[in-house]
């Protein structure tokens, strides 16, 4: 950059003076907070970056006008307010922070935590009010108490060694955390979320949020929490269901709950958790710490410094715009997250190890960014903070998941193939693709140990039956009546009425129940319905 022509950096919302000033070496740096609201795409189009946090939306009519844009810094962790797609068909980098508030995450959690067992918040007020109530705000210790832990991923991790030191007893679940690794955590890996429910004095959710998880924690999932439990919600909005936890606060079947997330933020003031004493709450303030804002601050303005630079970028997050690949390795990008992905919804139990095997031409090439990105797919839905082209290696040897590649120029019946194998406490299940033809179509070629042929497509679904008459006329009803349209389906088999694998593409998820049903129907062995990021 040339200190004769400075590029321009727009900051919209605030950020630590740490990271203006390193901003301030390199660029003419503009702090606007008005723009956080409105008259953004007004202003956009002579910057070169923009910084933002979780006010300013950045959709695409902004990034239409952006035309010296080369790269977004989200200062923090969540991407709900930046349309990465957008930005990525523009090649505007999209950068975060990632791990500069997991510390004061797992800290504010343990706060609420405490303030929800001894009432701290609701006797401060009443005592300030003239009130001195010492019956009236008896509460429990935490000691000899089980807490539950949903989601064991670094901010999980770290509320399961803190609440260990109250002499908690921690059990959890994650079925993409090993044995091991829960373990090593101290904690006691339960096989599913209703073994965790069940044991609860206090439950504590570090998931992010997904269509998966949207409403994981409802009506029956509260009920099997032991009868005057507490709920701690720490990490996105949306994943309790917060009518059905109205309803147990109503009945006094929980004794209390401490939220920091809400479905719909900022909260209206007439929410109706909001009128009950044991409910505590805060506006969002997992991060507000001045370590977290002044690690925040730094980590994002030395991401976007280097993207200034056109150097490689740690926790890009839109892949295809990270860093330079070669003419061939390119194509495999979006394939190698997608064959990530599908691998770990295939996976039946937590996964040891991954190897990724390139035959053909692709052999030649570094393939290592192929590797990252299928990490990328495979462990983005199933831990708490967003995973970066980067960060994809680090977490998967946090939770123990070995890495490997291998690699030959020979390939049999593809100029290239990839194909992901993991090693999970079930068995072993593999995926495999391709790209073909001038447009670099992708397609699946083989799930578990069967041939196919499809493209892979937001909405899948797998199903493993002994091949006999009649099973896709049932399938196909199944889902008709259940308004799930099909818009592909491929068989493969390796002999008359053995084992066939079924795979599907539809235009809508198939709803749990549904899928229950045809397992019921069929009598499959695996039933798998897939939605891809």
């Amino acid at each position: 950059m040339s200190d004769a022509a400075p590029v321009r950096v727009l900051v919209t919302e605030p950020l630590a003076e740490s990271g203006l000033a390193l901003l301030r070496e390199d660029a003419e740096v503009d702090v606007r907070p008005e723009l956080a609201t409105e008259g953004l795409a007004d202003a956009i189009a002579s910057y070169a970056a923009l910084i933002v946090r979780s006010q300013t939306k950045v959709t695409a009519e902004v990034l239409d006008r952006a035309e010296s844009l080369r790269v977004i810094g989200r200062a923090g962790i969540g991407l709900d307010n930046v349309d990465v797609d957008a930005a990525t068909r523009r090649g505007v980098l999209v950068v975060n922070a990632p791990q500069s508030n997991i510390v004061s995450a797992a800290e504010h959690t343990i706060a609420l935590l405490l303030a929800q067992a001894r009432n701290i918040p609701q006797a401060n007020a009443h005592l300030k009010a003239g009130r001195w109530e010492r019956q009236r705000f008896q509460g429990v210790e935490l000691f000899g108490k089980t807490l539950g832990v949903v989601g064991l991923g670094r901010v999980g991790a770290m509320v399961a060694q803190r609440a260990q030191a109250f002499g908690m007893r921690v059990v959890g679940y994650d079925p993409y955390v090993s044995r091991d690794r829960a373990r090593a955590l101290g904690v006691e890996l339960m096989p599913n979320l209703e073994a965790v429910l069940v044991q609860s004095d206090f439950l504590t959710i570090h998931l992010p949020r997904t269509p998966e998880t949207e409403g994981l924690i409802g009506e029956r999932e509260l009920a099997l929490l032991k009868d005057g439990a507490r709920l701690v919600n720490t990490s996105r909005g949306g994943i309790v269901d917060e009518r059905a936890l109205v309803g147990a606060l109503r009945d006094g079947r929980l004794a209390g709950a401490a939220l920091d997330v809400f479905d719909q933020e900022p909260v209206p003031r007439a929410h109706p958790l909001l009128v009950f004493e044991q409910v505590v709450a805060t506006p969002h303030l997992g991060a507000s710490t001045q370590e977290a804002q002044d690690k925040t601050g730094t980590a994002i303005a030395e991401m976007v410094r280097l993207a200034l630079r056109g150097e490689f970028v740690p926790y890009a997050v839109n892949v295809a715009a990270a860093a330079e690949v070669s003419e061939q390795v390119r194509p495999f990008l979006p394939l190698a997250e997608k064959l990530g992905a599908v691998l770990t919804a295939l996976a039946e139990g937590p996964v040891r190890s991954i190897e990724a095997e390139y035959l053909g031409q692709i052999a030649e090439d570094d393939t290592r960014v192929l590797t990252l990105a299928a990490l990328k797919g495979a462990m983005a839905r199933v831990v708490h903070e967003p995973v970066s082209f980067v960060n994809a290696g680090l977490i998967a040897r946090e939770r123990g998941v070995g890495v490997s590649e291998r690699k030959s120029t020979a390939s049999r019946d593809y100029v290239n193939l990839m194909t992901l194998r993991a090693d999970s406490e079930a068995g072993e299940v593999a995926v495999a693709g391709t790209v073909v033809g001038v447009r670099d179509g992708e397609r699946l070629v083989r799930v578990y140990d069967f041939v196919v042929d499809m493209a892979p497509a937001p909405h899948m679904a797998f199903f493993l039956y002994e091949d006999r008459p009649g099973v896709i006329g049932t399938v196909g009803s199944l889902l008709g009546n259940a308004g799930v349209n099909i818009a592909s389906m491929e068989v493969g088999r390796k002999e008359a009425g053995g084992l066939a694998l079924m795979g599907l593409t539809v235009d809508s998820p198939i709803p749990p129940e549904v899928l229950a049903d045809i397992e019921k129907a069929v009598g499959t062995e695996r039933a798998r319905s897939i939605t891809l990021p």
